[in-house]
């Protein structure tokens, strides 16, 4: 789903070009200099970088492929015509995202073909994650990236091609108006703005007792951010690329779909420049590496997890991650009412995360939870929603965890992280006795089958893990569910004078 504003696309421009003609001497021996300047100046004119409302641009971003412009600049230019809607013809009244999810349905061929049948064609077909789809979709076993998505595929699937035969899609065109893919491009090459950096409302912590941590921390369900408890991790001074590339060897771990030697995923993350880059997240890193399991420990705060009485057949629960600046998890709520950890030994992410109460603006889960709509970037959502947040009685939860730092993100809790920078970390998620209530009702709903992951095995998995829980902790599971009860009864009992008693208003209130 792209949703997105106008007024963060009806933007004022400033040329890359610092000096103008008018700032030149006109003699006459500098007339064909002039000429070519003005010439070049017209080539460039649709290299143009975005400054209204506070956005800038990565100063290594390059121009829209394609020269795309937003469409507010044609409602500003009302002499032009959009060559956009001239070369598709009569589907020009169809929207954009719908023009692309047509040419998904096409393989590479087709898409060459239908790029010389117009302008416009020509852009939709270079649309790079359409090339992106076929190489996630063709290329399993892995891939190296060539600079763009397009000349990835056409140099793997047509090797008797050479790059400098490869069209790389870099033909300007004219008058070519189209918010989403001009959206694409800035939320690839976006900054993150300073004010999207600011809000850090996390309780921090250091050196705090296990019990602590329990009742000021898990048993309420709230986050917070634990500073040292991994110091003593040989990951965190060793893990870098030269040690991780030397270590790991042609072991391919998996990103998105595919599988990928950290080499070329490094190779990858150096080049792409992309809305969604993609994540290296792997949860089998420790049985394919087995040292990266060894270089790091549980921090005694997480040490209980009832999930391993299941042994081999537990659900998925730790992953390494590997992701560039912009990589990162849009809003999600952990699998399976699990509570989670992560650990960040190199770079550092930017955290926002609401109750489980507090639905984030943008986000639309589906009613019985299986499915969630939302921005198609992280980005996105910054630019259009999280300015919203701070007029919200209820402000999420935020912080930018640093390397050597933890977070704690409670059940049930909606998150986003984004790598402010080449980012590495690792995160569990397990099961304590102070959330194995609401997992265990989590795996038993109706529609378990559709919502249950990282297993093979979704619909018995209720029936197992409870088994086992009572064969190894018998009459455990009824003394926690009577707490539960008592604790959501407290919960629903008032104290007097706060059902009675209105602070705002200085007066008295009737509750029924």
């Amino acid at each position: 789903m792209r949703s997105f504003r106008m007024r963060n696309l009806l933007c004022r421009v400033k040329r890359r070009t610092k000096k103008t003609i008018r700032n030149r001497k006109t003699t006459t021996g500098n007339c064909i200099s002039i000429s070519k300047e003005l010439a070049r100046l017209v080539e460039q004119q649709h290299e143009e970088e975005v400054v209204e409302d506070g956005f800038s641009i990565r100063s290594s971003a390059p121009s829209h492929t394609h020269g795309v412009q937003p469409l507010g600049n044609l409602y500003l230019n009302p002499s032009s015509i959009n060559s956009r809607d001239t070369g598709l013809g009569n589907l020009h009244t169809l929207s954009d995202e719908l023009v692309l999810d047509m040419l998904g349905f096409l393989d590479a061929s087709s898409l060459g073909v239908l790029a010389a049948v117009s302008k416009s064609f020509y852009v939709f077909t270079n649309h790079e994650p359409l090339w992106k789809n076929l190489v996630l979709e063709n290329l399993l076993s892995g891939f190296q990236y060539k600079g763009s998505w397009k000349s990835t595929y056409v140099s793997a699937c047509y090797p008797s091609f050479g790059n400098s035969d490869i069209a790389l899609g870099g033909l300007k065109v004219r008058d070519f108006y189209s918010d989403y893919l001009f959206q694409s491009w800035l939320c690839a090459n976006l900054e993150m703005k300073p004010e999207w950096l600011e809000r850090d409302n996390v309780v921090r912590k250091r050196g705090i007792s296990v019990e602590e941590f329990v009742l000021n921390f898990e048993e309420p369900n709230k986050p917070v951010l634990l500073e040292g408890c991994i110091d003593n991790w040989g990951a965190l001074g060793n893990w870098d690329r030269d040690y991780l590339v030397r270590l790991c060897g042609d072991v391919k771990f998996s990103v998105g779909p595919v599988e990928m030697k950290l080499g070329d995923y490094f190779g990858y993350s150096d080049q792409v420049r992309e809305e969604r880059p993609l994540y290296l997240f792997d949860p089998k890193f420790a049985e394919k590496v087995p040292q990266l399991g060894d270089e790091y420990d549980v921090p005694v705060y997480f040490r209980e997890d009832l999930f391993g009485v299941l042994g081999n057949e537990r659900p998925d629960y730790r992953w390494i991650i590997i992701g560039p600046a912009g990589s990162g998890s849009s809003f999600h709520v952990d699998p399976n009412s699990t509570s989670a950890w992560n650990a960040v030994i190199k770079g550092s992410k930017k955290w926002i995360l609401f109750p489980p109460d507090v639905i984030p603006p943008g986000v639309h889960p589906s009613p019985d939870g299986a499915d969630v709509a939302s921005p198609v970037s992280i980005i996105e959502w910054f630019m259009n929603f999280y300015g919203a947040t701070k007029n919200w009685k209820k402000k999420p939860i935020e912080c930018v965890c640093k390397a050597g730092e933890l977070i704690f993100v409670p059940s049930g809790w909606w998150h986003l992280v984004i790598n402010l920078e080449e980012s590495i970390a690792i995160t569990q998620n397990y099961v304590s006795r102070r959330n194995l209530v609401n997992v265990l009702d989590f795996l038993k709903r109706p529609n378990a089958s559709t919502l249950v992951s990282g297993t093979r095995d979704r619909v018995n998995l209720y029936d197992k893990f409870k088994n086992a829980i009572e064969a190894s902790f018998p009459g455990e599971i009824d003394e926690l569910t009577r707490k539960e009860e008592e604790r959501k009864i407290q919960q629903r009992k008032l104290p007097f004078w706060d059902s009675v008693t209105d602070a705002n208003a200085g007066a008295f209130k009737f509750s029924f």
